[in-house]
Order: structure tokens, then C-alpha cells, then sequence
């Protein structure tokens, strides 16, 4: 697709009725226009598991939905279907539906069924089986939805301060396992080739362009907040597949370019133009840097493996012997360069701590503790407030949380060198370009701009230093190098 052609493309979205995006004040967060109706989430779930009528002399109907939760871009309800086998006996079995908000039309819906298929087919990492699906307004609940299999268990979350390290450590283990499944994805066990999300929108002559000859769903547009948050959705820029690291990159700063400078014509606030200015100065330091650090030219295409970019302890299911029982929320997930991938899973990054916090050093607590308690079907009573903190003070959850992260990274990283024999050698060559990702996304949300520039300042210095490092206590003028001081 030539330049005129994606950017006609990108004018002419679909439209996203029943999506209000409300400004915060801090960021931009979706809203529904209207309630989807429970009564036609039901209609919909009876006629595609073939629910047989109620039978007035049943006290419970055959099929009920109840809310379960709410995403940040969906909401979930709960199914509970009466269904009968070949030889007429009946049984109650348990499904998810997912109603979505119409943030990105039909892409991210696309995009999260042809990956679950995918993840289901080629791997045996545990994602719940779509059982039917709609990725479009066009029926009785009037939003895109998912009817998927009811995976067993509960967050990991809920239970990580009850598990005992060794049981950490096999769980961690098994999550490298599968991150070496998704690597294998794609064409004969290479990968994939180009960033996008599998599934979404993508014209011939980019499938032509990826050279992917593995018969299986290749990138397309990638489906991503960065690219479909508010008036983001309507900029004309590319959004994938992308040949490369360079062209995915220059597009996500592209977009923050365009808001900031958007915001700078609009505002009279001078704050609000002190924060433009300075959001558009960092934003076009990365990109004279993103054109020095990464290659613009690119043939073949990159070669890209799946990445389940938000892999925390809440999307990580556990049955009752800390057994991970489901991976979910793959919403988003898209085909990402080897060198993201080479990053530890979102649940295992934190700061280092060596040494184990004794916790008679801390304080204790005799309030806001709850127990950690079941109902009748192993599920909290209360997830929100699940969590016992056992009479201590959250911070030395939050240093005993560090040091284990810090061990579990060693056990992940073990694991991976097993299975991927040239993950060292990936890690090392990464570290600038993920350092690199990590100022884009930040420049974007719009924190630490200040010492984002400092980075890049040094890097243009030729002093190659840390992100993670530099944004926790900046950089001294004087000797160029960071500081605890400032």
C-alpha cells in the first residue's frame, strides 16, 4: 500500500458508535455510550450453544448471564448454559462472553480470535476456546463480541503471597515455556515476518510485501491504544503491518508528535503549552535518534514473534495446586521485533533487591487486612480485597515482591537459555533498543520528560547509560554521569 493509499485509509475508519472517550485530566479513558442489555447478551449466548427451551417445571432457567467484570475495553458476563449430550443427559457448563467497546471496529476483535485459534492450535498454552464470535455491531447486543470457554481457577495475583517460592519458580519456568512456543509461530518455526496484529486489516500487496508463506494469518494493522485512544484513531499516519522496528517506531512517535502539536495550536493554558512543548521536544529527539539507531531499509522484513505485552499476575490463572490453569486478555497482542521479546514478562519486572527483607524490621498493621477467603465455588468473595497482608505494613510486600522478582528473573532467565540457545546473545543486543521503547512509551504517556531528554542528550554525548537508571535519579551536569543527588 503506497503512503496516498494508507493515508485515505486511515480517513475512512468505520464508525465507533456507543464509544465516548472522557478526559481525565490525566489521560483519555473510554466511556460506553450505552449499556449493552443482559436480556439480548442472553438471547445471543442461548442460540449459539443451542440452549434448549426452559422447562416450566424447573425451578432454574436453562441459561443465565450475569456481569462478571469490566476491562478497560470490554466487559465480561458470566454464562452458566444447560447443555445436552448425545444421549439426552443434561449438564451445566460455564462460558465467558466479552462485549467490546467499538475502540478499534472489527480489527481487535479479528485480532483476538484468529490469535487465541493460533495459540490454541500450535501451542499448548492454556487460552480459552472461542466458542462463537460477532465482529460487528450489526446484532441484537449492537457491540463486537467473544463467547469463550469459562477457563478454571482464579488470578495469580490473588494468590502469590500464599505460594511458596518453589511453586513460583515452576510457574515462572512454565511461562518461559510458552514464550518459547510463541517464538516457534509462524513461518516453519521462524517467526513471523513484519509488526502487526494477526488477523487485522491488510491489503494484498502487504501481504505480498511480508513474504509469508506459511499459510498461516500473517500482521496486519497493528491494534494498539497508542494507535486508537481518542482522536489517535483518525490521524493519518501507518499503523502496520510494519516492515521493521524503524517504520513501527516512527509512526508510534508520529502520533505523538501530531497530539502535542494538536494540543499546542488549541490550548491557551500556558501549562498545558509548557507540557506540549516540552512532550514535542523530547518526542523529536527520539526520532533524530530512532533514525541513527535503527535501519529504515529493511529486506526481508523483520522477523517478528508473538508477544503478550501485559503478562502480569492478573492475566495469569492458577488452580488449587498454583498450577497455571489459563494465559488470558490476549486483546492487544501483537507480532513484535525479537528484541521486545527478549524483555522478562511485565509480572517479573521490578527494581533489583538481593537481599531477602526480614520482616520483623517492618512495621506491623492491625487494620485494612482481609482475609483471603472462598465461597462455595474456590472464588474470593471479594476479589478487590482479596489480598491479605497478614498484619504488615504493604512496604514489605513491596520489598519481599522485589526480591523475588529479582530470583525469578534468574529462573526465567535459565529456562530460556534451554530453549532459545542464543537468548543471551538476544538480551544483550536488545537492552539499547528496549531502553529505547521504554523512552518512546514514556514520552507518550508524558512522564519523566525531563530526564528522558537528559538520556538522549547523552546518548547523542555518546555515553551509553540506562534508561531505568537515569530515570530514577537523572544525570549530573557536571561529569555527564547519574546521581543519587538530583
Amino acid at each position: 500500500m503506497d503512503m496516498t493509499t494508507r493515508l485515505q485509509h486511515t480517513r475512512n475508519k468505520p464508525s465507533r458508535d456507543g464509544l465516548i472517550w472522557d478526559d481525565t485530566g490525566l489521560d483519555l479513558e473510554p466511556r460506553w455510550g450505552r449499556e449493552p442489555e443482559i436480556e439480548a447478551v442472553e438471547r445471543v449466548c442461548r442460540r449459539h450453544l443451542n440452549v434448549p427451551a426452559d422447562d416450566p417445571q424447573e425451578e432454574s432457567p436453562n441459561c443465565t448471564v450475569t456481569f462478571h467484570a469490566a476491562g478497560t475495553f470490554n466487559k465480561m458476563y458470566l454464562v452458566e448454559a444447560v447443555t445436552t449430550s448425545p444421549r439426552k443427559a443434561k449438564r451445566r457448563i460455564k462460558y465467558m462472553m466479552r462485549i467490546s467497546l467499538p475502540v478499534e471496529p472489527r480489527n481487535k476483535t479479528r485480532g483476538e480470535v484468529t490469535t487465541l485459534q493460533l495459540v490454541r492450535q500450535r501451542t499448548d498454552i492454556p487460552v480459552p476456546d472461542v466458542v462463537a464470535f460477532d465482529d460487528t455491531p450489526d446484532n441484537e447486543i449492537g457491540f463486537e463480541w467473544i463467547l469463550l470457554e469459562f477457563l478454571p481457577g482464579r488470578p495469580a495475583y490473588y494468590r502469590w503471597r500464599k505460594m511458596s517460592m518453589a511453586r513460583k519458580e515452576m510457574l515462572v519456568a512454565r511461562v518461559a515455556d510458552f514464550q518459547a512456543q510463541l517464538s516457534r509461530l509462524g513461518n516453519l518455526g521462524q517467526g513471523f515476518r513484519g509488526i502487526g496484529t494477526l488477523g487485522s486489516t491488510c491489503t494484498d500487496q502487504d501481504r505480498a510485501d511480508l513474504d509469508d508463506r506459511s499459510g498461516l494469518p500473517g500482521p496486519g494493522q497493528v491494534v494498539s491504544p497508542v494507535f486508537f485512544s481518542g482522536a489517535h484513531y483518525h490521524y493519518p499516519i501507518p499503523r502496520g503491518p510494519f516492515r521493521s522496528s524503524h517504520d513501527w517506531l516512527q509512526a508510534y512517535l508520529n502520533v505523538i508528535i501530531k497530539e502535542h502539536t494538536t494540543m499546542l495550536a488549541d490550548t491557551k493554558d500556558e501549562d498545558d503549552r509548557e507540557y506540549a512543548e516540552a512532550a514535542l521536544r523530547v518526542a523529536r529527539k527520539l526520532l533524530r535518534l530512532l533514525h541513527r539507531i535503527l535501519p529504515s531499509l529493511v529486506h526481508p522484513p523483520e522477523r517478528t514473534v508473538l508477544w503478550h505485552d501485559e503478562l502480569s499476575l492478573m492475566n495469569i490463572m492458577v488452580d488449587g495446586n498454583d498450577k497455571i490453569s489459563g494465559i488470558i486478555d490476549w486483546e492487544c497482542v501483537s507480532t513484535m521485533p525479537l528484541w521486545v521479546a527478549s524483555q522478562f514478562p511485565e509480572f517479573l519486572r521490578g527494581a533489583d533487591r538481593d537481599a531477602k527483607p526480614d520482616r520483623n524490621k517492618y512495621t506491623d498493621v492491625s487494620d485494612g487486612t482481609i482475609s483471603d477467603d472462598d465461597d462455595d465455588d474456590g472464588e474470593p468473595r471479594n476479589l478487590e480485597d482479596s489480598v491479605d497482608n497478614e498484619g504488615k505494613t504493604e512496604l514489605y510486600w513491596i520489598h519481599l515482591m522485589e526480591y523475588e522478582q529479582t530470583q525469578l528473573r534468574k529462573v526465567y532467565s535459565t529456562r530460556m537459555r534451554q530453549l532459545w540457545p542464543t537468548w543471551d546473545v538476544e538480551v544483550v543486543e536488545a537492552a539499547f533498543k528496549v531502553d529505547f521503547l521504554g523512552a518512546v512509551s514514556r514520552c507518550g504517556a508524558g512522564f519523566y520528560l525531563r530526564r528522558i531528554e537528559q538520556w538522549v542528550d547523552a546518548i547523542d554525548r555518546r555515553e551509553f547509560l540506562g534508561l531505568m537508571e537515569v530515570l530514577r535519579v537523572g544525570i549530573r551536569k557536571d561529569k555527564g554521569t547519574s546521581t543519587s543527588n538530583k
